[in-house]
């Protein structure tokens, strides 16, 4: 994929359902695509989140292939310590 956009794009409902499948493969770049109705938008089309997949599911799929990894006692306080030590937001906002 190329660069990820970041502009809307704005289109009529009948250009979107005449020419969908260009306007998704401009979303997967990371368009933003506005379906209006007389100027007045109606729909917002944006990528998806990215998945996020949990300790647990992690874990799963290590073990899945064989992975002899482990939690040992201490593994919440030094996931804790990580966490608090990172000096900015872990989750930072779609627009960044």
């Amino acid at each position: 994929m190329g660069k990820m956009e970041k502009r809307a794009i704005r289109v009529s409902e009948s250009e979107a359902t005449s020419d969908l499948k260009s306007l998704l493969a401009r979303v997967r770049a990371g368009a933003e695509v506005v379906i209006e109705r007389n100027s007045e938008a109606v729909a917002v089309i944006r990528p998806a989140d990215p998945p996020v997949r949990r300790l647990s599911e992690s874990l799963r799929l290590a073990r899945n292939r064989g992975s002899k990894a482990t939690l040992d006692g201490d593994f919440g306080r030094d996931l804790k310590r990580i966490v608090d030590s990172h000096g900015e937001s872990l989750n930072p906002p779609a627009w960044d």
